[in-house]
């Protein structure tokens, strides 16, 4: 990054970065310089408590307390706010390497506190302040676009129609009324779109004196009225439908088409499904991948939370491959036994925002083993085409042309996992879902639940997530290293721990964060645990995001690895936050395992 004078440097560090412009002002007028060379104690527990706020520029010190090193503070973070809060010095302040620091005198510090949000950065928790780190920048018009509610969208009340209405009355309120849909008035409630009357009444040849109940959808999906505009893009891809009547009040206030939210969201997936939809052949599937990265960086840029884009590109994907597979079946024939597309690893938690190498395999029903050449041609016809809208071969050959066989098979693969035990080989089945087909995986589902309650598993499955260490581990520096791996030295900590977590309260979940969630619920993470392992797990999918779209940018291709001296002061600040926090819910899981298992 180009170097920065103190003014600047200072409006990059957090919690100064939000200050109001007068008070910035005042506060880097009062900022002295200060350079203490390396031995140097600043302050001593039980002496003077410190006078001034420090932000370092340059160097490291130590907090220490009864000889034992607390954490190590680097560039871009502060000390000295437990001091001119409390008035006493509670831990010693070791200059670790040759300090150059920005101070703030108290006077100063104790002015700015009377600012809500300033105030607020020294009194939250480490969740608070990762969730406000990912929020600073202002809000974009894309941010209100997709962040605003469902009922500001709307224009007009619903129309209905009474039960016993005939489809031909339905088709002249929809017409008068210049509507794609009517609600029926059954119960439970109905709906009846305008595709409705073509596929269920045109196209079977049935005359416009049907009764209207007979060819409504019922019951109702609807949704809350305050529903963000994001979850509702989740909610309209995941049903496969295009129109969604939206609930106020404990009534129906209006419907709302997919129409609807492609005109509130231009640049979020409107763009995606769309490509998606105007796909005829093979030739339109190059540059998807580029389409995805476009949205996620619209999407990340307007503020919208890494995880949520994650879940709102794997379902774009999901129907992609529902195009592909159907390609391939139109090709090759009926297939001769139902069939199930399994995604794997991070599009199996739904966690995959940018294409990367593929994860997926093939179960099929046990009568269809003597089709075996079917399903491999099919599943060969799948990979290519996904290859071609960039998705590149997995290195590992997890790919459903060289991974795919019957659900006794597979069964039987899930459960020698489990006895065996075999941790690593357990993983990817663990995190697997279902992307398309409709074999039923229950077996499987079956064999899931059953490693929960196998305490050998569990013990095994522990050991290995625990031996993922984040990349702060000795000494808490991350300055020396030229680059930190953000997946291997943050996120796969935490999915590998939550998996662990999610198996052993028997979560049907496989999200990561969904993973936490239910062990919240069941009592296995105290709130603050889960508040701040979920924010950090946040902040990490963010910064890697961000570095992938800036790497894509400039024509590199992504990757987790990044350069410490490209990150901004508050990016370095809430990076080490991040890693301290795995890193002590990793210490308390090992207690818990060690515990209950070893």
């Amino acid at each position: 990054m180009p170097a920065l004078g103190p003014v600047d440097y200072l409006r990059s560090t957090a919690p100064f970065h939000a200050l109001p412009e007068p008070l910035f002002d005042a506060a880097a007028g009062s900022l002295e310089i200060g350079f203490w060379p390396m031995g140097s104690r600043l302050v001593a527990s039980g002496g003077d408590p410190l006078a001034h706020l420090y932000v370092i520029r340059r160097g490291a010190v130590r907090l220490e307390h009864g000889g034992q090193v607390l954490q190590v503070l680097e560039e871009g973070e502060t000390f000295g706010y437990t001091s001119l809060i409390t008035g006493q010095a509670r831990i010693d302040v070791v200059v670790d390497e040759d300090l150059l620091a920005y101070r703030l005198p108290a006077a100063e510090f104790q002015r700015l506190l009377g600012d809500a949000g300033f105030a607020a950065h020294f009194a939250a928790g480490l969740s608070e302040r990762l969730r406000a780190s990912l929020e600073h920048s202002p809000v974009s018009t894309l941010q209100a676009d997709v962040s605003q509610e469902l009922g500001a969208l709307l224009r007009r009340p619903a129309v209905w129609v009474e039960a016993d209405a005939t489809v031909g009355e339905a088709a002249r309120v929809m017409r008068e009324q210049r509507v794609s849909s009517v609600l029926v008035r059954s119960a439970p409630a109905g709906i009846l779109t305008d595709r409705d009357l073509r596929n269920r009444v045109l196209a079977e040849r049935l005359g416009p004196a049907l009764p209207v109940a007979r060819v409504a959808t019922t019951p109702l999906r609807t949704l809350p009225a305050a529903t963000p505009l994001h979850e509702a893009w989740t909610a309209l891809l995941d049903a496969g439908v295009n129109h969604l009547p939206v609930e106020r009040g404990g009534a129906i206030a209006g419907v709302l088409t997919s129409t609807d939210l492609l005109k509130a969201s231009a640049r979020g997936p409107g763009a995606v499904l769309r490509r998606i939809e105007r796909l005829a052949d093979r030739g339109g599937l190059p540059g998807y991948g580029e389409k995805v990265a476009e949205m996620a960086s619209a999407l990340l840029a307007g503020g919208l939370a890494a995880p949520a884009i994650a879940g709102l590109v794997a379902r774009l994907n999901d129907m992609l491959l529902a195009r592909i597979l159907a390609w391939a079946e139109a090709e090759l024939g009926p297939a001769p036994a139902p069939w199930a597309w399994l995604a794997l690893g991070s599009e199996g938690r739904r966690e995959q925002v940018l294409p990367t190498d593929q994860d997926n395999a093939l179960v099929y029903a046990d009568e269809g083993a003597a089709h075996r050449g079917w399903y491999e041609a099919f599943a060969a016809r799948a990979n290519e085409d996904l290859v071609r809208a960039g998705f590149p071969p997995c290195a590992y050959g997890h790919e459903a042309v060289k991974d795919h066989g019957t659900l006794s098979a597979w069964t039987a693969r899930f459960a020698g996992a489990v006895e065996g035990p075999r941790p690593h080989a357990a993983a990817l089945l663990l995190d697997l879902r279902r992307a398309a087909g409709t074999l039923p995986l229950a077996p499987l589902a079956a064999e899931r639940a059953r490693a929960g309650r196998t305490a050998t598993f569990l013990r095994f499955l522990a050991r290995a997530a625990l031996e993922l260490e984040p990349a702060e581990t000795g000494g808490l520096r991350l300055r020396g290293a030229p680059d930190v791996d953000l997946k291997a030295g943050g996120i796969q900590p935490v999915v590998a721990l939550a998996r662990c977590y999610g198996v052993e309260v028997g979560a049907a979940e496989t999200s990561t964060i969904g993973r936490l969630d239910a062990a919240r619920a069941a009592g296995l993470m105290g709130e603050e645990a889960h508040a701040t392992v979920t924010e950090a797990f946040r902040f990490l999918l963010a910064l890697r995001l961000r570095h992938q779209l800036r790497q894509l940018a400039e024509r590199r291709p992504p990757t987790s690895l990044v350069a410490w001296a490209t990150l901004s002061p508050i990016e370095r600040s809430r990076l080490k936050d991040s890693l301290r926090a795995v890193r002590r819910w990793q210490e308390k899981a090992g207690y818990h395992y060690r515990a209950d298992f070893f």
